[in-house]
């Protein structure tokens, strides 16, 4: 016989997934992938007393396949521990960032948080005319025709260009059928207006159904578990200062100037 007053409360796990999405993780200030978030959430849906996992997600986007792993551990979890889990939106749940959103039962947002980017994108350089300019003379050997696919110091053939447009197109497809067999009838608009990689604020989102409430993760929790939950914060700890030093300062700061140009393209 349990005395009531010694009665423990249920825990609530709040998982932070910041950063943009890549295999490298762990490199530079922030960042997500499967292989440094899955402690993370094995610890979270293990938690004794569970209510529910609340993650709180913000993110540019980033590497479609870490996005697509992460959303998928994040159901096996939730599905074999059988808790709801809840996803809070703060600065931006985009591209990337909206594809581990999906994963969650139900989507919060703050008014002016940043959704959707339901697209895929592909950038480079073209340096051809750099190396012509300064008399670089590319010397390149290969076994295989298509082995030098974009090389940045060659101009691009129609059939290079086909064939990304073509891959762009099939991950672009496994996106939006995710976010399709996640979000179900609560998507309220046509596919031509919501899978073009535009992005939207959390008030627009809302009638759209690209989300379900307009909030923050502590009221979501005060709303569903009560006050008496007991909140259990986790997240990615970054590498040791040596760990870091030694990965070098240049790759900091290119981690950095990445990370930057993903926020940039949200105007953030």
């Amino acid at each position: 016989m349990q005395i009531p007053f010694l009665k423990r409360p249920p825990q609530v796990a709040l998982v932070r997934l910041s950063g943009v999405i890549a295999a490298r993780g762990g490199v530079g200030p922030a960042g997500l992938s499967l292989e440094g978030i899955a402690p993370v959430l094995e610890r979270a849906f293990t938690l004794k007393r569970l209510a529910g996992v609340v993650l709180a997600i913000n993110s540019p986007g980033g590497s479609p396949v870490q996005s697509s792993l992460i959303g998928a551990r994040i159901r096996l979890l939730a599905e074999k521990h059988k808790v709801p889990v809840i996803a809070c939106v703060e600065d931006a749940a985009a591209s990337g960032g909206y594809w581990i959103a999906c994963a969650a039962d139900e989507i919060v947002a703050d008014p002016s948080s940043i959704v959707g980017s339901i697209g895929v994108i592909s950038s480079g350089f073209g340096l051809e005319g750099l190396a012509e300019k300064l008399g670089v003379e590319r010397r390149l050997t290969t076994a295989g025709g298509q082995k030098s696919f974009l090389d940045p110091f060659r101009p691009v053939e129609p059939w290079q260009q086909a064939r990304l447009e073509e891959l762009l197109s099939a991950l672009h497809t496994e996106f939006a059928g995710w976010v399709k067999g996640r979000r179900g009838a609560r998507l309220s608009a046509p596919e031509g207006e919501l899978f073009t990689g535009r992005f939207w604020t959390g008030r627009e989102a809302l009638p759209l159904g690209l989300i379900d409430r307009l909030g923050d993760a502590k009221g979501e929790i005060l709303r569903r578990f009560g006050d008496k939950a007991r909140v259990v914060p986790l997240g990615q700890r970054r590498p040791p200062l040596p760990l870091r030093l030694l990965r070098g300062a240049a790759a900091e700061m290119l981690a950095a100037a990445e990370a930057r140009a993903a926020w940039a393209r949200l105007g953030l």
